[in-house]
């Protein structure tokens, strides 16, 4: 097959969560399991590290590789869901998987795929820990791609385990309240292994503490630890922010070269993660903390947060798409000066929608999109329940047509912001 065969084939043959929601997640980590065995286990021959979390759990896995990839190490990173291309979710010192290379895996692995009948995540990961084995890396940083206990990635037993903050987010398979939640999160705790948490939340902290102490694991509050402050407020369209860190790190003139202001909430985390990578002999000198966090984009090719596309008008997109992602999210426009906001907006047909408009600006103008996946909410139907919620727009249904339309009708001094689905930003143009 070509690589349009085999990623064709990928997409129809193995259940997609992103694409077709609930019916692509396969509970359990038998499959994964069966695949890695057949493939020699090539898990067990990787240093991990495993990061979960509701919100800022891809954020902080390309804080860490970058920061690793500073430090002089080969530093593998699997994340989900792709934004254009499916090479993205496999990289090596963020150089993406070879096209080649999948279509070699598919082609020989094909029949065990047709016997086991995996999901399409299930055989992502055993493709990750495949490729990271056979390039011979220092270290995987692994995301997690829902969940955590029931999460394909969860056959590892990494060097440290991160999990970044509680929020809702897939309550149909992981739960309706926080403390359930949390307790698919705390799946990733494994027996003597240290766990990071970025955020002190106290109804979700017992959950972790009980898991630790069970699991005999280390087990730290990273913000506890280390206090970051901005040093002063950034330019409507900068793309990077300045830091100063104080606790068990002092780090003055810190450089974050991702500009959101939810991004701070992870770097507590992240320099948590360092210190205990150093315990256990790492060496990471404090000049490839500052280059890591700095140059991120640069050093794993990670975007579509807080992602700035355009100036006047000001263009921003965000991937953020659950309660707590936009409320950051709208925060920070309510900050942004303009005579109008625009707002391209989309969503998928199995989140809590009504929530997030709730949360919206009534003033903003706004144009309903749909991406072009089966999850995607229709447009006409956003719309309806964008009026009962008190927002006024109109429909124009594929992304960039909302698109246009948006960067069309706004001034000079007007901001426009695409979001509210991954999947709506993974279709803008120019990103």
């Amino acid at each position: 097959m070509t690589y349009a065969e085999t990623l064709a084939y990928l997409y129809n043959q193995l259940p997609m969560f992103q694409k077709v929601g609930a019916a692509g997640f396969k509970k359990g980590l038998g499959n994964t399991e069966a695949l890695v065995a057949a493939m020699g286990n090539p898990e067990r021959q990787l240093r991990t590290i495993h990061v979960a979390g509701t919100n800022g759990k891809g954020s902080s896995s390309n804080l860490l590789a970058a920061v690793l990839q500073a430090a002089g190490y080969k530093v593998g990173l699997y994340t989900s869901p792709h934004l254009r291309e499916f090479t993205e979710r496999i990289r090596v010192n963020g150089r993406e998987l070879e096209p080649d290379y999948l279509v070699q895996f598919v082609a020989e692995w094909r029949p065990l795929f047709e016997q086991i009948q995996p999901s399409f995540f299930e055989m992502c990961v055993a493709l990750a820990f495949r490729y990271f084995a056979g390039q011979q890396v220092d270290v995987a940083v692994i995301e997690v791609g829902l969940g955590g206990r029931l999460d394909s990635t969860n056959i590892i037993t990494p060097l440290v385990s991160l999990i970044t903050n509680i929020s809702f987010d897939h309550q149909n398979l992981l739960g309706d309240t926080l403390p359930l939640i949390a307790g698919e999160k705390a799946g990733i705790i494994k027996p003597g292994v240290p766990v990071v948490i970025s955020q002190t939340q106290s109804e979700v902290a017992p959950v972790f503490e009980q898991k630790a102490r069970a699991e005999l694991a280390p087990l730290t509050f990273a913000d506890q630890h280390y206090h970051v402050a901005q040093l002063a407020e950034p330019a409507p369209d900068a793309e990077a922010q300045l830091l100063e860190v104080s606790g068990a790190i002092e780090l003055a003139d810190l450089e974050l070269g991702l500009a959101g202001d939810y991004q701070r909430r992870n770097v507590p985390g992240v320099l948590a993660v360092v210190d205990e990578l150093r315990r256990q002999g790492f060496e990471i000198p404090e000049a490839a903390v500052r280059e890591g966090l700095r140059d991120v984009r640069r050093l794993t090719g990670f975007r579509g947060r807080w992602t700035i596309l355009g100036r006047c008008p000001l263009v921003i997109c965000d991937t953020g798409h659950n309660e707590a992602g936009i409320r950051f999210v709208t925060a920070q426009l309510a900050r942004l000066p303009y005579q109008t906001l625009h707002i391209v907006l989309g969503a998928v047909n199995d989140k809590d929608v009504t929530k997030m408009l709730r949360l919206l600006p009534a003033e903003a103008r706004y144009y309903f999109c749909q991406a072009a996946i089966p999850r995607a909410l229709p447009a006409p139907e956003l719309a309806e329940l964008a009026v009962a919620a008190g927002l006024k727009g109109e429909v124009y249904g594929p992304v960039m047509a909302a698109v246009r339309a948006a960067r069309s009708a706004a001034g000079p001094d007007d901001v426009v912001f695409i979001g509210g689905s991954t999947f709506v930003v993974a279709e803008v143009e120019g990103l």
